[in-house]
């Protein structure tokens, strides 16, 4: 059974970070979580110019997953635990905050000095309560090994960063069922991906427009997805371009504060004391990278 449009969600803007504005279909207003998904957020598309580049200084996180997926741009990256990198043009980041890490988000050095443009997403995943003090992991995949496929007629597209879709299965290995897919739908598409009956599922269109089953989705609107074993999307009059996310609910309790996200208040304040006494630990810098 194909699953229906159940509610549709407006993005609004929202100041992030350094000073950066993402466009945030989640939480928004009655609606703190879509369980096991806690925030979607994108970033741009926005051209900066030389200086203006601005990220994610040092911040925590306890008790859940960040997925940073680079559509344009790079960002280095630099953790308490001693991790540091670079992410370009189509990487992932899933990264596993776990029982806790202090970390780093930031536009290059060439694009802080130079400037350009830069588009993407984190989305932020909840872990179980069996989950949220595991220790911490990164799994970075360059744009080049993200598994892609399409139809036969090629009006549909697709990266798969998580799940299966069309043959082709991804490379990232999550704790808990997730689906975190980019797909690219042209006028005339039709495609249904299967996604088992047990996960919650929605589609957030950030280009241009699609359709699901026979309801039209616009640029900036979180679809919220009913039950069903299957979903069946179909291009618009023009291009559209989507995240396709799942993920099975945990059905526990969430306490959430700022980067911390818990199962009960108590914990909350445990994840506030253990960094505010350096328990989590501190980036020590070293050489910029790039």
């Amino acid at each position: 059974m194909n699953r229906e449009v159940a509610r549709i969600i407006t993005a609004h803007h929202q100041e992030e970070g350094g000073g950066f504005i993402v466009r945030r279909p989640l939480p928004t207003r009655g609606v703190d979580v879509i369980d096991p998904f806690l925030l979607i957020d994108e970033l741009g598309p926005v051209t900066y110019q030389p200086g203006q580049a601005i990220g994610a200084p040092d911040h925590p996180h306890r008790g859940f997953e960040t997925v940073s997926y680079i559509l344009e741009g790079d960002l280095e990256h630099e953790d308490s635990a001693g991790h540091k990198g670079k992410l370009v043009s189509g990487d992932v980041q899933w990264m596993t905050a776990g029982a806790g890490i202090v970390h780093s988000e930031m536009p290059s050095r060439q694009l802080q000095e130079s400037g350009g443009r830069v588009h993407g997403f984190q989305v932020w995943v909840n872990l179980p309560s069996r989950l949220k003090m595991t220790q911490p992991r990164y799994q970075e995949v360059s744009g080049a090994k993200i598994p892609t496929a399409q139809t036969p007629d090629g009006k549909a597209r697709v990266r798969v960063i998580a799940g299966e879709a069309l043959g082709a299965k991804a490379v990232i290995e999550t704790h808990t069922p997730i689906v975190y897919q980019d797909w690219s739908l042209e006028p005339g598409a039709d495609v249904t991906v299967d996604i088992g009956a047990d996960h919650q599922v929605l589609a957030y269109v950030f280009d241009g427009a699609i359709q699901i089953e026979g309801r039209r989705v616009a640029e900036g609107q979180l679809a919220v997805l009913g039950a069903g074993n299957a979903v069946r999307l179909q291009g618009d009059s023009s291009p559209g371009r989507l995240l396709l996310l799942a993920g099975v609910p945990h059905r526990e309790p969430v306490a959430r504060y700022g980067p911390f996200v818990m199962n009960t208040e108590r914990e909350i304040h445990d994840a506030i004391r253990d960094f505010q006494s350096g328990r989590m630990g501190e980036i020590t810098r070293t050489a910029k990278v790039g």
